[in-house]
């Protein structure tokens, strides 16, 4: 014969489920004008962001973008340009040209397959921002790697998620080298990087073997290599005086 429940113990095991809570996703970050405003209370402006497009690809160059908003006229809807189909993008471009200070540098294969991906592309970014038509105080640049400008510069692991400025530089910057690459498929038909940008997909690859390798193409990446019959070491970057003429 079971013991009656009491009150209390009914009251209690209520509470106790009552607590119990499904999880909460993540919180949706976007890019915010935080950490300009924050710089700007401390007398700090102009304020620069800057990012690079087109790192991965085994042709064309590296696009580095540097931005700086009008506090004023931000655009909405800013994010990572991975995180936006191209629409939004072309539109987001056109809003930050026409509000903002916006200069572009480009890091070609020849300077990549000399330098290695990485330095092409912190010089490119240092580039972009020695092009601004207005010279900035601090520059915020995505990523782990500060770069060599005539300012404070802040290197931010995600920048192109979390801070305005990065996220509209990120957005000219693909945009800009999805243009060119748009571009370089007229002038070389059969490749095509208006569809791929000249990333590592079976398409390229295919053409890679059909048609060998354009000027464009980075010569010191190992699918381009191998297309040229020289092989690489883990470091996928030829040694010094083999690179393939």
């Amino acid at each position: 014969m079971s013991r009656p429940t009491s009150a209390r113990a009914v009251s209690t095991r209520a509470a106790t489920i009552s607590v119990v809570r499904l999880p909460l996703g993540e919180a949706d970050v976007r890019p915010t004008f935080r950490r300009e405003r924050a710089a700007m209370k401390r007398g700090v402006w102009p304020i620069a962001g800057c990012d690079e497009a087109g790192r991965g690809p085994l042709a064309g160059p590296v696009v580095a973008a540097a931005v700086i908003l009008d506090p004023k006229r931000v655009p909405r809807g800013l994010d990572d340009s991975k995180r936006l189909d191209p629409e939004t993008r072309e539109k987001l471009h056109a809003r930050i040209c026409a509000s903002a200070e916006v200069a572009v540098a480009f890091a070609p294969p020849a300077r990549i397959d000399r330098d290695n991906i990485l330095r092409a592309s912190l010089w490119a970014l240092a580039r972009a921002v020695a092009a601004l038509p207005v010279r900035p105080r601090l520059v915020f640049v995505d990523g782990r790697d500060r770069i060599d400008v005539a300012c404070d510069c802040e290197a931010v692991v995600s920048g192109d998620a979390i801070i305005a400025s990065v996220a509209a530089a990120s957005i000219v910057a693909k945009v800009t080298r999805d243009r060119l690459m748009a571009r370089l498929a007229l002038a070389h038909p059969g490749y095509g990087f208006e569809r791929h940008m000249g990333y590592s997909v079976p398409e390229h690859f295919n053409a890679l073997a059909r048609l060998g390798p354009t000027i464009h193409h980075r010569r010191s990446f190992a699918p381009v290599a191998a297309s040229y019959g020289v092989l690489l070491a883990e470091t996928d970057e030829i040694p010094p005086g083999v690179l393939p003429l």
